[in-house]
Order: structure tokens, then C-alpha cells, then sequence
């Protein structure tokens, strides 16, 4: 017998391909709330539910629970309407038991399981998927495809600090939509991949340069793209030094931006400038809180735990600026065990923040210590924008 939850997601196919509702599929002798449970993977079935159910489908107890392949075909028209972690899960599954198939239904596939697996930060199943994705758009010779692939991979590397790799692979996305003159869509894309890596790997003028590029392709446009553009140009701007720059670029993204076409990108905005407000001397405590109340009133609506993680994060740097030293540490503890939903710079920053609170507590051999070591971890892994602010931050605490 198939095992949960791939016995849901096999009958919960079955009941789909027949049009079939949970209360027609449960008849007279099983609850819908049951089956329900049964499809979602919470209930392991039960022999008398597999051959009731087997019954009402017209098909045999074994055919129920014996695995079989689904094209991808089939899957993708399957999950049509279908929310954003069945479809991942049904993918999934579907790219494991295909093969030989239509390679552009392939390319379909994968590209939605990987922005899934984004989605959940799961940053190494991710990776794997998309290091498969940019072959097979080789294979495949389409060069937006390979361009639109190359540029998520290096999305992936920069996230798990791999910052050379991404480096190199957003380039020649970059260069191939360049050289190809793909759609103006394709190009953002890639710049963005482009931009966002070379700011962290320290080359400021090189990620100005394309910066400006960037935002001569996005202007007088919205949506979450245009925002994002904007948001990376704020970025690059802040490691400039120039905030003043970068709050406006924020700004204006937040002014812009219709939180009705994606809460999650609205409540990043703000928190990026509740970031830059406590950068500034002497810092915007005040706007900065202002700003974090607005997102903690929005988390019900489309809260995800990653931005949840973040608003912990803004409230202990707050925390830490006003010198709260007592809530810092509350709000940081809340934070321990939930570093694999941040990205690999978010971990380190948070990381170093916990040592400016030991810092500010008087414990200064052990920050020092510790902000030594993930100055060199950073260093390491091609991170050298972060490595350099680690410093900064060492050596203004051995002035003092």
C-alpha cells in the first residue's frame, strides 16, 4: 500500500480526473471530512477505506494503491487552479516518475518546483532543480529559456552565499540576453540576478554601472518587478554610503507599489526602509517602529513565516538602537532555530547582531571573537560587502 502523503495525492488525482467532489467520492459510507484528511496525508488509510473508496471509483483496491507514473502532461494540466504547494508537491512527484518526455514540458515543470522550493527556502532541493533546469535549456537551445534559467540559479547560489558562482552564472545570463536581444522581462531579470551579486561581492561600481541599466529598463513601469528594481538600486546606493539615494529609490517603490498585487513584496519594502532608517545618523527609531507596526497589522493577511523571522529581526536591531538590551535578547531568542528560512546574508547580519548585543552587555573578548569569525566565514565564501561591514564593526569596537 502507498504510504502518505503520496496515497493523497494519488487520490486526490483520481477524484480530479473524474470531476468528482469530496462529498460524491465519500458517498454513504465515509465522511467528507475524512476523506479530506485522507487526501491532505494527515490519516493513513485504512483497508475497509481503500476498498470503499476503490468501489465508489470503479477501479480496483490495488490500481488505488499501487503508484503509477503520471506523465507531465497530465500533471501540468492537473494542477491547473491547484494552490502554490500542491502544485509543487504534485510536480515533484511527477518529475520523478518521468522520463523521456517532451523536454519543454520538463523545462515547465522544474521551473515551477523550483520557484516552490524558493518559496519554502529550501535553498539545496532548489539548487539540484535548477542546476538540471539551465542543462536541459542548453539542451533545449532556447535562448531566453537558458537566460531565465541561468539567472534563477544564480538567484539560488547568492542566497546560500556562494557569491562568486553567482557572480560568474548571472553574467552570462546577462550577456546572452544581451547578445540575443531578448525581451526587455528577460534582461530585468537577469540584471537584477547581476546586480544584487556583484553588490555583495563587493564590486560597486560595476553593479552601479548595470545598476543604472536596470533602471532605464524598469522606468515608468509597476508591479512587483519594477519594485524590485528599485529595491535593488537602493541596495547598491546604501553600500555606496549613499542613503540619502537609497531611502529615496525605497521610497518611491513603497509609494508605488499596490500592495494588492503582492502583500509579501509590500511588507518587504517596509521593512527595507525600517533598515535604512536605523542606518541613518542619528537613526529614525521612531519611523522604523512605525514601519514594523505596519507589517506586524498585515501578517494575518498574508504573513509568511520567512517575513515573520524578519519582522523579529528589524524589531531587535530597534531594540538594540534604543538601547532596549532586555527585549533585543527576547526578540533574538525568538529568532534561534528559524536560520534555514533566511537567506545566507540575513543569517550572518543576525549573527553579528546577537554579538552587538553581547557588545553592548559588556562581553566584549567574546563578540570580538565571534564578529572575527563570521568576518572570515563571509570573506570566504566571496561575500567581501559583508565581510567589510563585519570589520568596520570590529574595529570601531576595539577604538572604543
Amino acid at each position: 500500500m502507498l504510504e502518505q502523503p503520496v496515497f493523497g495525492r494519488r487520490l486526490r488525482q483520481l477524484r480530479t480526473e473524474r470531476g468528482l467532489t469530496l462529498t460524491a467520492l465519500a458517498g454513504e459510507g465515509m465522511s467528507a471530512g475524512y476523506l479530506s484528511r485522507l487526501e491532505s496525508g494527515a490519516r493513513q488509510p485504512t483497508e475497509r477505506a481503500v476498498a470503499h473508496l476503490a468501489a465508489q471509483l470503479g477501479i480496483s483496491p490495488a490500481e488505488l494503491t499501487e503508484s503509477t507514473a503520471t506523465s507531465l502532461a497530465r500533471s501540468l494540466t492537473l494542477v491547473t487552479g491547484l494552490g502554490r504547494d500542491e502544485t509543487g508537491e504534485t510536480l515533484s512527484e511527477a518529475l520523478k516518475a518521468s522520463g523521456g518526455e517532451d523536454p519543454l514540458l520538463r523545462w515547465q515543470a522544474l521551473w515551477q518546483v523550483a520557484d516552490w522550493r524558493r518559496r519554502r527556502h529550501e535553498y539545496a532541493e532548489q539548487r539540484a532543480g535548477l542546476d538540471e533546469l539551465a542543462a536541459l535549456s542548453a539542451q533545449i537551445g532556447l535562448p531566453e529559456l537558458q537566460a531565465r534559467a541561468l539567472a534563477e540559479l544564480a538567484r539560488c547560489m547568492r542566497a546560500t552565499g556562494e557569491i562568486a558562482g553567482a557572480v560568474d552564472t548571472a553574467t552570462r545570463a546577462h550577456e546572452l540576453a544581451k547578445n540575443e536581444r531578448l525581451p526587455a522581462r528577460v534582461q530585468i531579470s537577469t540584471l537584477l540576478a547581476l546586480v544584487s551579486a556583484l553588490g555583495e561581492a563587493g564590486r560597486y561600481p560595476d553593479a552601479a554601472g548595470y545598476t543604472d541599466e536596470l533602471l532605464t529598463l524598469t522606468e515608468g513601469g509597476s508591479g512587483p518587478r519594477w519594485a524590485e528594481a528599485l529595491w535593488t538600486a537602493a541596495n547598491v546606493r546604501t553600500r555606496q554610503g549613499d542613503l540619502t539615494a537609497a531611502t529615496e529609490l525605497m521610497e518611491e517603490a513603497a509609494r508605488g507599489f499596490d500592495g494588492r498585487d503582492d502583500l509579501t513584496v509590500w511588507m518587504g519594502l517596509r521593512l527595507n526602509l525600517a533598515r535604512l532608517d536605523l542606518m541613518v545618523d542619528p537613526p529614525r527609531t521612531e519611523a522604523a517602529q512605525q514601519r514594523a507596526e505596519e507589517v506586524r497589522a498585515a501578517l494575518p493577511f498574508a504573513g509568511t513565516p520567512t517575513v515573520e523571522q524578519q519582522l523579529l529581526a528589524v524589531r531587535a536591531r530597534v531594540a538594540v538602537v534604543t538601547g532596549h538590551l532586555d527585549e533585543a535578547r527576547s526578540l533574538l531568542d525568538q529568532l534561534v532555530g528559524f536560520d534555514d528560512l533566511l537567506s545566507y546574508q540575513d543569517r550572518i547580519r543576525l549573527d553579528v547582531l546577537r554579538n552587538r548585543v553581547l557588545l553592548l552587555e559588556g562581553e566584549q573578548a567574546p563578540a570580538l571573537a565571534g564578529l572575527r569569525e563570521l568576518a572570515e566565514q563571509a570573506q570566504q565564501s566571496g561575500n567581501m560587502d559583508l565581510a567589510a561591514e563585519i570589520w568596520r564593526l570590529v574595529a570601531e569596537s576595539l577604538a572604543k
